[in-house]
């Protein structure tokens, strides 16, 4: 436990609640301050950890948000390819029987729609 959250790059796991989902994963992205202050590096870190813990807790479907790109300033291009890379990445490393069903990105905005687009095209 960390007395002021979760630094930025980590995630944790706790149960669903009452919601549908089995668990939720807080992971905590970067706050931009324009590139060259290790943000790419913290972004994928929130998102290898967040993959890995629902991995270890063998999850079958995975939804991830945008990370970092509301009130955290993160550019959605810059975001949608740390996101996408990061998580193409993780899923060529893991073993056939322990990849989840279904990873979704969960997207918020056309614009934000929009920046992943363009990254799965590329």
């Amino acid at each position: 436990r960390y007395p002021d959250g979760c630094p930025a790059g980590s995630a944790v796991i706790s149960g669903g609640g009452s919601l549908q989902a089995k668990y939720v994963i807080h992971a905590v992205g970067p706050v931009w301050s324009g590139g060259g202050n290790g943000e790419a590096e913290l972004l994928a870190s929130a998102y290898r950890t967040s993959l890995s813990l629902s991995a270890e807790n063998a999850c079958r479907s995975v939804a991830l948000p945008a990370l970092s790109t509301g009130v955290y300033g993160y550019p959605l291009d810059t975001a949608a390819r740390v996101a996408v890379g990061t998580t193409a990445e993780f899923l060529e490393r893991l073993e056939e029987d322990s990849l989840p069903s279904v990873i979704r990105f969960v997207l918020f905005s056309d614009d934000a729609l929009a920046a992943f687009e363009r990254t799965l095209k590329d």
